[in-house]
């Protein structure tokens, strides 16, 4: 299966071994618009410095890890090409584009996997069925501070050029709290604030928000980037119900630049009213090893043509949810999510 991986961040560097240790797939090329120091195992692939060079390759699969602006446009034009997609999230930086992708797929029958990459951690998977074991509805309490600086505050920073924290970070917590509820979001509250002036003027570095569903369930999410950030109380990953409570018992998960940290449960504690319940998860997987598995899913999703609707419509979802938030911050007014599927 020949792969082209644009993008050679730390994700798209991450994904780009799992394709090259992967027996079923052969990567016949790197997209970058920058030079960049590779792993000794990338040097020998053919390098090309935009998109349309890459696709010019013929490629089955395209792997999209750039930044968030340019995810819709590559995804579509990789499908129209005739390769199926792997995509880093956010889907997309609006819900009608991330609508346009999907429909994409739809349309030409292309496989399209977006990199919720919590989806393949087993203590994530614990922790999603022990909390719906519980029974609704529910209380989420979740959050990412990072103290970033140096390198990861400069990576950060571009991010911030298109998208913010809670949108980057938050798809992936909001991606939880649906697969727990199962519930239809109905109205997000945000607020945040610019805490430097490093960064644009309409943007901002921290921010919260609360979600309503329609079964009663509430979620509360945060997440800020920078120097300032403080470290207390950054690793917040709570679900409480009438029956009691799901949560990653152990909180310094490591801000900043320890990656392998923002996804490690360590154990789950489960509390009921008769009493408590520790679940240890040890060898957990690290960041690598998670995206060997996202991308042996993607293999599979296309080998197997594993049904992705339901994914796919998670993905725009929790895009849909994040997205309000940055609205509701902006405009300092709750945003009404009315009929969103």
């Amino acid at each position: 299966m020949k792969v082209l991986v644009a993008g050679l961040g730390n994700m798209g560097r991450s994904h780009a071994l799992a394709y090259h240790a992967h027996p079923e797939a052969e990567i016949v090329g790197l997209v970058n618009r920058s030079p960049v120091d590779l792993p000794t195992e990338l040097r020998t692939y053919p390098r090309f410095e935009t998109f349309e060079e890459g696709l010019k390759t013929h490629p089955a699969l395209v792997c999209i890890a750039t930044y968030s602006d340019s995810h819709a446009e590559y995804a579509i034009a990789a499908m129209e090409a005739g390769a199926d997609v792997f995509i880093e999230k956010p889907l997309a930086t609006t819900v009608a584009d991330a609508e346009s992708v999907v429909q994409t797929a739809r349309r030409f029958n292309r496989k399209l996997v977006v990199g919720y990459i919590l989806r393949h951690h087993p203590s994530w998977q614990k922790l999603v069925s022990e909390a719906r074991a519980l029974g609704g509805p529910y209380v989420f309490r979740m959050n990412l501070n990072q103290q970033s600086d140096g390198p990861t505050w400069e990576t950060h920073k571009a991010l911030m050029q298109t998208t913010s924290p809670i949108v980057d970070c938050g798809v992936h917590y909001v991606d939880v709290m649906c697969q727990i509820t199962d519930a239809r979001p109905v109205r997000v509250n945000g607020m945040g604030l610019r805490l430097t002036e490093e960064i644009a003027p309409d943007m901002y570095n921290y921010g919260q928000f609360q979600v309503i569903f329609d079964d009663g369930s509430v979620g509360w999410y945060e997440a800020g980037w920078g120097p300032m950030m403080s470290e207390t109380a950054f690793f917040v990953k709570d679900v409480i119900s009438p029956q009691g409570a799901v949560s990653i018992s152990d909180g310094n998960k490591g801000a900043s630049d320890d990656v392998d940290g923002h996804t490690k449960v360590g154990s789950i504690l489960v509390h009921r009213r008769g009493g408590d319940r520790i679940i240890e998860m040890p060898d957990e997987p690290g960041h690598q090893q998670l995206c060997n598995a996202e991308q042996a899913y993607m293999v599979r999703a296309i080998t197997e043509d594993i049904d992705l609707t339901r994914h796919m419509s998670d993905a725009v979802q929790s895009l849909r949810i994040c997205l309000a938030a940055d609205e509701s911050i902006r405009t300092g007014k709750p945003i009404d999510l009315g009929e969103a599927k």
